[in-house]
């Protein structure tokens, strides 16, 4: 089953190069492009706030599973570039349980 796990959290005391690096590759990382991926898309935006969110799309038996992987893979990322953080917060949801609007069951008849 496909798990849809967003991990957020905030940074911690960035140097000026972590955050000038961030910056830099800010437009890559930017919310209006959001995706749901089995490796995580990032999302933040320095300019308006220290925030970030993970966003994985994981095939798993359940919900607490894929949240655990999400989560480790999110800090294994973070510490690789050296990058301090705080506030961490997961959300796993199994779209086997999302209930279909109304286009989705018109779609599924």
């Amino acid at each position: 089953m496909t798990i849809r796990v967003t991990v957020r959290g905030a940074f911690a005391d960035l140097t000026d190069d972590q955050r000038a690096a961030l910056v830099a590759d800010q437009a890559s990382h930017d919310y209006l492009h959001t995706t749901y991926t089995p490796e995580g898309h990032l999302t933040y935006d320095l300019t308006v706030r220290p925030s970030f969110a993970f966003r994985f799309a994981l095939s798993a038996e359940d919900a607490a599973a894929a949240a655990t992987e999400a989560e480790l893979a999110a800090i294994g990322w973070l510490e690789e570039r050296g990058y301090a953080y705080k506030h961490l917060k997961v959300q796993a949801v199994d779209m086997a349980e999302v209930p279909l609007g109304a286009r989705g069951r018109k779609l599924s008849r």
